[in-house]
């Protein structure tokens, strides 16, 4: 299906959907600032669409070729936020919530806020811990709060980064998010990001970034969470299983692919090889056996 757009909080976001008309529709969120056209995601949406399934691909705010957006609690949250009001536009009444790393988290938050919208629950590759905590302070908000204090908001329009890009990538796939940002002005875009910040600030009872533990509990719906790799720093292990004692009654399983595969996909990634959710099609077979129980 070609590309749609949709005005969600006076912010533009573009999506689409793969699959059959009257599939049911999962909508699959993908990490980082990552684009839903990065490497890895279409490829996995083919696959739960060839399995039946409506797939909702979308730019979340922040994200490809969506307008930027700087408001809410966190940016997990602004999202959460965002998908909720997208699919009351839409018509669409429940869904599956899929995300993997950073996606996955999101999809956490989302099913917090808005719980009557899910059916099922699916994460994997979730980020959490000291390190990547505070790795992802450095990839999302570190360098924002540098930048706009040095050099106002004209250096955040001309930020590159990783993770999807940086500012400048955003500005460039989308024209109206320089004036967007021009808009929100250095102080309002400085006092967000110190906000959100926060969320990345290691915590106890914080087993995820910004969501405290006691949350969890919010959650009813069935869940399933994939194991961390044994070496993943990025998606630790222990994370996984906290999350899983946290949902209850989820399942947890061994991952569908590869142990080492995040580290393989980031140093192909790394040699301009490929993605790095490359690996995430091969768990469409187990995504597919859970949400069809």
């Amino acid at each position: 299906m070609a590309e749609e757009q949709v005005e969600v909080n006076g912010g533009i976001v573009v999506y689409e959907l793969v699959g059959p008309e009257d599939g049911e529709v999962v909508v699959l969120t993908p990490g980082g600032r990552f684009s839903k056209d990065y490497g890895g995601v279409h490829e996995l949406a083919n696959a739960l669409a060839e399995g039946g399934k409506r797939v909702l691909l979308w730019d979340r705010p922040n994200c490809g070729k969506s307008d930027v957006q700087v408001f809410g609690r966190s940016e997990s949250h602004m999202r959460a936020e965002t998908l909720g009001l997208m699919l009351e536009r839409l018509g669409i009444e429940r869904v599956v919530a899929a995300g993997g790393s950073g996606g996955a988290r999101d999809m956490i938050v989302f099913t917090q806020m808005y719980p009557e919208k899910v059916r099922k629950l699916l994460t994997w590759c979730i980020v959490g811990g000291t390190y990547s905590t505070m790795s992802l302070a450095g990839v999302y908000i570190m360098n924002e709060l540098r930048t706009v204090r040095a050099a106002g908001i004209e250096g955040v329009i001309k930020l590159g980064g990783v993770a999807g890009g940086g500012w400048s990538a955003l500005c460039e796939a989308n024209p109206r998010n320089a004036d967007r940002l021009r808009a929100i002005g250095a102080e309002e875009f400085e006092r967000v990001m110190t906000r959100w910040l926060d969320a990345f600030i290691p915590k106890p009872n914080e087993s995820i970034p910004g969501v405290p533990d006691w949350e969890f509990d919010l959650i009813k719906v069935p869940a399933l969470v994939v194991r961390g790799g044994e070496k993943d720093y990025d998606h630790p292990k222990r994370t996984s299983y906290e999350v899983h004692a946290l949902i209850k009654g989820s399942r947890l399983i061994e991952p569908p692919w590869p142990e080492d595969a995040w580290e393989r996909a980031a140093e192909a990634t790394g040699q301009g090889r490929g993605a790095l959710f490359d690996f995430w099609q091969l768990g469409a077979a187990e995504f597919l056996k859970f949400i069809d129980e």
